[in-house]
């Protein structure tokens, strides 16, 4: 009669519940998030809740070795999500989501600079599964040993075949009642922890005062990827973000009081809203009815001195890759962008603050001006959206020519198809501008050949708009590449690393690039009559903290500093400024729509004009962590930390909160129901109808 282990699934929820638990502090300890507050009970409660499922299941596989197995393969596959979490966290400032899934490819491609950039304490969170494994190998084989050395030795000891069978018999049947009760007893635990799990979702003092988002409500709707791993562990979050993909979001109902108009001055904007309280008495769904409610509710800012400064002139928006404050830094290797910076308006508190999809989101968000959904990559999986009130739109109604333009191919993102449902008239990629990829250039091309080849496609138009996104500053800067070594005699004699003079060799050609587009246009004598618009996508986070500190003149650590970036308005009439709103490219756009004095509603924006009177001195970042000159809020552990001697209410804080998580959320909704298309169907469209009429 074959001989039965006791307690098979103690033998395995044991070792997993304390492995998994390590590995959640772990985690916590890498990523630098808090570890002794309320959320260690939940994540505590939640593995055992795992762990004891885990194990239920695989007590019922006859063959020890196959379970074990599958339990230290659950536990390596478990390993590996915890590192690839603590690695996107510190590359991207943001936790990997199923929703960011279209950008595996884009990770595979860097995927040396991405695992370049873990930290050697990430990989500590193998330790628990190798110990796993040891224990299973050498400890806990001897206890079987042992323990069949002793069963053997008794059942040797008794005389008579009948009474060794007998022996084994009530031997094998106790150890089958045991683990009969503990699969019982395993089963129960786990009902039971349920509830108490949940108690700790909605108990409030279990909660910080100053968190953003409730527990119960990142455990409904996953839109605060950063906290909910802080507060649920990477095993809840998991969970969550599943649900989430398989689920979805239902239907909600929020509504929001509409603000009174106040006096009427010559410096009011003044929209006639009667047609859209019409749409909202009569919708029906919840979605759409509260985003009205939302929308209509927000203020409607008023003009000011700025105000169709530029009304007339032509645009050029010009989204640097990987550009930062290195740049203006070192005016002595990039002089054309610092001609800019100096002769026109720049804003030295400017962030670019990087999500699950830095450049293609922070592209669509200086077009929208709306936060895009942080846990995916949202100009991706929403691109079949409309928005009428993007920023080529606000032009064409002006009666401009709006053209957009990339020197590389859709292989990350989808231009060809965002960009016209944006209301670009014309969008040119790398094909269509006739630069050849994969030669002299490899793997990026010349931003210089760039302008060269898409200047003429709008230069000698009426009144145009153009926007450009470059691409020769892109990582890789660890390995040898022809722009990446372009320039590096020039830096010979710099106290600078290799990786960081590769960096600063791929500035040079976007400076030399920048340098081309204002001797185009001077030739052209388009200058005067032109505004260019300079920001960036995000902060080069392909170089290592220790190779940017080598180039950067300020400090990259803590506040969301390693995010500041350049922001610059330049036209030759512009009298010199430098301003010290703290800003994003959340700004661009309604600040621009102010400037040129176009046909827009200020409410459809998650931005606000940077010159109006009531602007909200504070840059946002993509969890939900905000800035000002008073203090960082940090989002993620829902931590405030003061810059100096002036202080916030209570009441002041609950409302920067309470406005960033408003504006996030409603923004998020608004692209998930591609609500400005169903806006411009059901009112916007009869207005330029009647308008055209």
């Amino acid at each position: 009669m074959k001989y039965i282990t006791k307690n098979k699934t103690l033998r395995l929820y044991i070792p997993m519940v304390i492995s998994l638990f390590i590995c959640e502090i772990i985690f916590k300890i890498g990523t630098k998030m808090p570890i002794f507050d309320w959320s260690l009970l939940r994540i505590f409660i939640g593995v055992n809740i795992f762990a004891l499922i885990i194990s239920l299941v695989l007590s019922f596989i006859k063959n020890e070795k196959v379970s074990t197995g599958i339990m230290i393969f659950i536990s390596l596959i478990l390993n590996i999500v915890y590192i690839v979490q603590a690695g996107f966290y510190n590359y991207l400032g943001t936790v990997m989501s199923l929703g960011t899934s279209s950008q595996a490819g884009a990770v595979g491609d860097f995927i040396g600079d991405f695992l370049g950039s873990f930290k050697p304490t990430f990989y500590i969170v193998f330790i628990p599964t190798i110990l796993l494994i040891l224990y299973y190998t050498l400890i806990e084989t001897r206890i079987n040993k042992k323990e069949l050395t002793r069963y053997n030795e008794e059942l040797d000891s008794i005389k008579g075949k009948k009474k060794k069978e007998t022996y084994q018999e009530e031997y094998n049947a106790k150890n089958l009642k045991i683990n009969k009760i503990t699969k019982i007893s395993s089963l129960i635990a786990t009902i039971a922890l349920m509830p108490l799990y949940y108690l700790t979702i909605i108990i409030p003092f279990m909660q910080n005062d100053l968190q953003m988002v409730s527990n119960k409500a990142l455990f409904s709707n996953l839109s605060m990827p950063n906290l909910a791993i802080g507060q649920y562990g990477v095993l809840g979050f998991e969970y969550i973000d599943i649900k989430t993909l398989l689920i979805g979001h239902s239907e909600f109902s929020e509504e929001f009081v509409k603000k009174e108009p106040g006096e009427i001055t010559d410096n009011s904007r003044v929209i006639d809203d009667t047609a859209w309280e019409e749409l909202q008495n009569n919708e029906t769904n919840k979605d759409y009815k509260t985003l009205n409610s939302y929308f209509m509710s927000k203020e409607i800012t008023a003009k000011n001195d700025e105000t169709g400064l530029f009304e007339g002139k032509n645009l050029i928006v010009v989204m640097m890759e990987s550009g930062s404050n290195v740049i203006t830094d070192h005016p002595e290797y990039f002089p054309n962008i610092n001609k800019l910076y100096n002769e026109g308006w720049a804003w030295t508190n400017t962030f670019s603050p990087r999500n699950a999809c830095s450049t293609g989101n922070n592209e669509m968000t200086g077009l929208t001006s709306l936060f895009t959904i942080n846990k995916s990559c949202t100009a991706n999986v929403y691109k079949d959206n409309t928005y009428f009130e993007a920023m080529f739109n606000l032009f064409n109604n002006k009666g401009y020519t709006t053209s957009s333009y990339h020197d590389y191919t859709d292989h990350y993102y989808y231009r060809h198809t965002i960009h016209p449902n944006m209301g670009s008239m014309h969008y040119y990629g790398v094909n269509d501008l006739g630069i050849k990829l994969g030669t002299e250039y490899k793997p990026w091309p010349s931003d210089v050949e760039f302008v060269e080849k898409a200047t003429p496609h709008f230069i000698n138009e009426d009144k145009f708009m153009a926007w450009m996104t470059t691409v020769s500053t892109h990582m890789s800067y660890e390995s040898s590449s022809v722009t990446g070594d372009m320039y590096l005699d020039l830096y010979k004699d710099e106290n600078y690393t290799k990786s960081a003079k590769r960096y600063m060799s791929k500035l040079k050609i976007l400076d030399n690039a920048i340098g081309k587009l204002i001797d185009e246009l001077t030739t052209a004598g388009r200058l005067e009559d032109t505004v260019i618009v300079l920001y960036a996508d995000h902060y080069p986070y392909g170089l290592d903290d220790y190779d940017f500190k080598t180039i950067a003149n300020y400090d990259i650590d803590g506040y969301g500093n390693v995010d500041r970036t350049p922001f610059i308005i330049y036209n030759p009439s512009l009298e010199p400024t430098k301003y010290d709103n703290y800003t994003s490219y959340l700004n661009i756009l309604p600040t621009l729509a102010n400037l040129f004095n176009l046909d827009y509603d200020p409410r459809l924006y998650g931005g606000q004009d940077l010159f109006d009177e009531n602007y909200n001195n504070y840059v946002v970042f993509a969890d939900g962590s905000w800035r000002s000159d008073i203090a960082y809020y940090d989002a993620t552990t829902s931590k405030l930390t003061y810059l100096g001697d002036e202080t916030y209410t209570k009441e002041e804080i609950a409302k920067i909160n309470t406005r960033v998580k408003n504006e996030m959320k409603m923004d998020n909704l608004a692209i998930e129901k591609n609500y400005f298309a169903y806006l411009e169907k059901n009112l916007y469209k009869d207005k330029q109808e009647d308008s055209n009429d």
